[in-house]
Parts: structure tokens; sequence; C-alpha cells
């Protein structure tokens, strides 16, 4: 098979991204890995990339050759170095060994072969900067070796005549990206980040993934790239504290209020800012010359997103991912604007078969086993001040009511323990919105005081608990949700908020037993044998063998089973 493309780093977060790029426009690519290639063939068929003409390898870039037979991919014409050791505290000695030692040996590959018609290197936005002022003695190993890496493969390049392009890419974002700025996010997610870091003007910029790996693509195609060097980045992108801020209100967290100097950053403990020293050099007012990168693009037809679209769907992915932790979920998810809360969704938003509320603690997550046995498409949301959702200052009727009003469809409302309060008082104002309701283990139904509180009042454990014990604590079908449910708990709030809608749930009761025979169209009631409903109802109860009070954790088939028959039966 012939190559037309070899990409070095091939397993790494731009790496792969760029294999899919060059595969998706046909190209015969060549994927050099230095480890395990399933990573990497794992990752493509997620995405669904055609891997039919990708060949990978094995290769060292420490070693001189590479590691790789002198006369294998010869007739490579495009070769991308996407390899670099890219972390903070790094020793010297292992950031030397691939971001100069490395890329050299690289470019020396590159240049034994005749067919090759461009070498892309991957240097970055302030490693590449001109008359940076940055001390050379607070730079760490990473960046140290990147800038003796950036001038070294362009001297070395003009000694041997390889065609060199250089690429300077600002903070990468999109999905599966979870170091860099994404540490400051997931500062500010949990309530940390108090100050922006550096002054008013300080521009920390971003490109997204989509965005380089189409214009890397690209660069070889344009003989007019070869010698020259782009810096890739969003001018667009808002200064750090307006780039905080637009985060913090897409996520309905409190923004950062005021800023703390570089200078004092250096000089407090690092215990009390959180601060890596080795990021500090980042924090700069620097512009950059983006103009011939700029004239690239548009002569190209290549477009970047709107920054502020982008760095909402980045936000919306590490929220769901608990930065890093977790798989995202298969179906759409991210925050949206219901009533006056920052509402996580996940599933269908405007035609959903099915729409499904949590009770306490947990959140959304905790339909996930359920969602993916029903055939019909199903909307699942974080109720407000709860899981990943923002409080509302109204209450959580006029919020659901929010909530159902975009939807075309007639779904089956489910509704577990504290959620059935509010999703009955929808029933009976709205019947004609929704084909019928289903409570799961209603707490109005329950026994509200001795042994049960005991019980609720057991998962406030959850917060002094670490949400990795908790799950190996519990069998398997329970740790996702529990890790989900500990992650809010354990957030600025979080608690509070759980332990106050548990006070306002017992104060309905009465009112929601007598209102439940008025119900004008078909309840389902489900309970787990273990944790029975008290009193008579007129409506028909689905009792879940050795279930307890969260049957929707323990026993999914059983309950996607129950809600496949009533949402067939009350169409």
């Amino acid at each position: 098979m012939s190559t037309d493309s070899v990409v070095f780093g091939a397993a790494g977060f731009i790496g792969r991204a760029l294999v899919a790029e060059l595969l998706g426009r046909g190209r015969h690519v060549a994927a050099a890995v230095r480890g395990s290639a399933a990573p990497l063939t794992s990752w493509l068929h997620a995405s669904g990339v055609d891997t039919g003409r990708l060949t990978v390898v094995t290769a060292d870039i420490t070693r001189p050759g590479l590691g790789l037979p002198p006369n294998d991919l010869r007739e490579a014409r495009d070769v991308y170095n996407c390899a670099a050791r890219f972390a903070f505290g790094l020793d010297p000695d292992e950031a030397r060994a691939v971001n100069v030692t490395g890329a050299l040996n690289v470019l020396d590959w590159t240049a034994a072969r005749t067919s090759v018609r461009r070498l892309v290197h991957l240097s970055g936005y302030r490693v590449a900067a001109e008359d940076d002022p940055s001390p050379k003695g607070r730079l760490g190993a990473y960046e140290s070796s990147k800038r003796e890496g950036d001038t070294a493969v362009r001297r070395r390049a003009g000694e041997t005549g390889v065609p060199l392009t250089i690429a300077n890419p600002a903070t990468v974002i999109g999905r599966g990206q979870f170091i860099g700025l994404a540490s400051m996010v997931g500062d500010l997610w949990q309530g940390r980040l108090r100050a922006s870091p550096g002054d008013a003007r300080t521009f920390l910029p971003v490109v997204t993934l989509d965005h380089l790996t189409r214009f890397l693509a690209t660069l070889p195609e344009d003989p007019g790239t070869a010698g020259r060097d782009y810096w890739v980045l969003d001018d667009a992108t808002p200064e750090l504290p307006g780039l905080l801020t637009l985060l913090a209100r897409h996520t309905g967290v409190r923004p950062p209020r005021g800023h703390v100097p570089v200078s004092l950053l250096r000089a407090l403990p690092r215990r009390i800012t959180r601060a890596d020293p080795e990021t500090l050099p980042f924090l700069s007012a620097d512009r950059y010359p983006t103009r011939s990168a700029t004239a690239f693009a548009d002569a190209h037809g290549l477009r970047m997103p709107p920054v502020e679209e982008a760095l909402h769907d980045w936000a919306d992915h590490l929220v769901a991912t608990r930065f890093g932790a977790i798989e995202p979920p298969a179906q759409p998810h991210g925050f949206h604007r219901i009533a006056d809360s920052r509402t996580w969704l996940v599933g269908e938003r405007h035609r959903p078969d099915h729409v499904l509320l949590h009770g306490l603690p947990l959140d959304a997550d905790s339909w996930t086993d359920v969602t993916a046995r029903l055939t019909g498409a199903a909307l699942a949301a974080d109720l407000p001040g709860l899981g990943r959702s923002s409080p509302t200052s109204g209450a959580t009727d006029a919020w659901l009511a929010e909530l159902m009003r975009p939807l075309t469809t007639r779904p089956l409302l489910t509704a577990h323990s504290l959620a059935c309060g509010p999703a009955l008082r929808y029933a009976l104002r709205h019947p004609e919105r929704i084909r019928g309701l289903v409570l799961v283990a209603p707490a109005f139904l329950q026994e509200p005081s001795g042994r049960r509180r005991t019980t609720r009042l057991g998962a406030f454990a959850l917060r002094r608990m670490p949400a990795a014990d908790l799950a190996a604590a519990l069998s398997a079908p329970l740790g996702p949700a529990v890790h989900s449910a500990a992650a809010a708990l354990h957030r600025p709030g979080g608690a509070r908020r759980v332990l106050a809608a548990l006070r306002s749930a017992h104060t309905d009761r009465s009112a929601l037993r007598h209102a439940l025979p008025d119900a004008p169209l078909p309840v389902t009631l489900l309970a787990g044998a273990t944790d029975p409903l008290t009193g008579p109802t007129a409506h028909p109860v689905v009792t879940v063998p050795g279930a307890g009070h969260y049957p929707q954790l323990t026993h999914p088939d059983e309950v996607a089973r129950v809600l496949e028959e009533r949402s067939r039966t009350a169409a």
C-alpha cells in the first residue's frame, strides 16, 4: 500500500484527530505509535472513521532512525511530527529526549526520503514567540525543551534542505482535552477559582481541535507554505477574565472576582495559589502574528467556529466526563437555560418519547442504564440546584413547565422519589402534554420518619467519602451513578441543597396523597419489594422483586420493561 502521509505521535490528542482528518480526505496514512496500536484504532472506530487506508507502525522517535527499517515508508509524501512530551514537572532529560532529540530524529528520517514534499512540525504559540521576555530560568522542562527543539529543527532543516512548515497552535480545545486550561476550568467548576490569574489583559488564546487538524492537513497541499510558520489561534478569544466569566455563566457557577498578579502568584506558596509555576509564563498579555494563518485559512475555505460556541461545547464535555474521569454520554448533553437555571440535560431535547426526573441524592445519570434499554428517545434532566444544574429562584414546578414547553411529542413522564411531587402536579395541570405518568418510589407514599429517614440521610455520607471508594464499596451497577452523585455533593453547596430539597419534600406529602386520585391520565406506581409504598392507592402498583428505593439503578431491565409497556398502552 502506498503512503500519502505519516503521522508521528499518532496516538496523542492532536495526532489521532489528524489521522482521522487525513483518512477522511481519502489519504493513505501511516500512523506511527510507540506502544500498542489498540488505543488509536479503538478511538478511530468509536469515532466512525473508516480505517481501510490506515497502516499502523511502531516507532520510537528518541532513537536514530526511529526504530524503523531503513527502507520503510520510503514513498511517504507528507510527514507530520505531532509527537511531544507535554506535562508540567517533567525531568529535563525526559523532556529533551522527545522534544529536542526526537524532533531532530524525525527531521533526519524525513531527509532520507526523496519523495517527501513537506515536513509539518508542531511547535507552540509561546515557544516560537519572538522577543519573549520570560526569564529562561523560570521556564519549566517542557517549555525549555520545546523552545530548544524549535530552534534546532529550523536550523537542521536549513542544513538538510527538508521542506519544513511549522505550526504554532495555541491552547487546543476539544473533546478529549483534559490538560492545560482544562485544569483552570475544573477549579472554576469546583468553586476553587476565586480570582482570575494575571490581570485584565491576560490573553490565553484557544483554537479548536477540528480547525487545527483541517489546517494541518491542508498545509502541504499549498506549495507556498514551505519554509513558513503559522500561529494557529483564534484572535477572538476573550481575555482570560472574560473567558472564565463566559464559562462560569454557561455552567451556572460563580465567576472569579478580581485578579491575582503573576508576581504575587510567583511569590506565594503553591499550596495557597494552586498554580503550577511552569504555567505562569503563559499568563501574558502578548498578541501573536496570526495574519499569515488567517490568510491561508481564508484562501482554503477553512473557517473557525464561533469561539463562544466552541468554549461552551468544550465545557459541556468537561462536565459530562467529570474532567476525564468517565466516558461522556452517548446521547446529546449539555447546559441549557431552563427558567433561570443553567440546567444539565441528556438526550433528545424536542421529540422525546420519555422524560425522566431523578430523586435524591442522584442526577440524570441515574437513568443511564434504563434509557439504554428503551426503544424510544429519552430526555433526562438534573433538577435545579441538584447534580450539575444551578438553582432556580422560582419553584421546581415552574422549571418543569419550562422544561416541557419546547417538546413536540406527548412523552411518558417518569419521576423518582422527590421528583414525583413536581411530576404529579405537572400531570394535574397539563394532562394534554403527556401520555402517562410513572412514579418510581414516590416519597409522598412512603414512611417519612424513623428508619426510612435514617436511610435517606445516610446518603449524605457520600460527601465525606471519596467517590472512588464509594463506587468500589458498592456493587458494579451502582458505581457510575454513585460517582456522579458524590461528585455533585462535593461541589460547593451541593449537600446543603440536597438537604433543603429533602426537607421541602416532606411538607407536600399530604397534599400529594390527596391529589393522586384526581390525576386525569394513566398513572403507574413502581416500587422495590424491600421499599414498599404505604397506604391504599387506586392506581396499579408494580413491585420489583429484590429492589429497594433505587430500582432504576439495581434493576434497570425491569424498570425499562415497565416504561416500554406503559408508553405503548398509553399512546
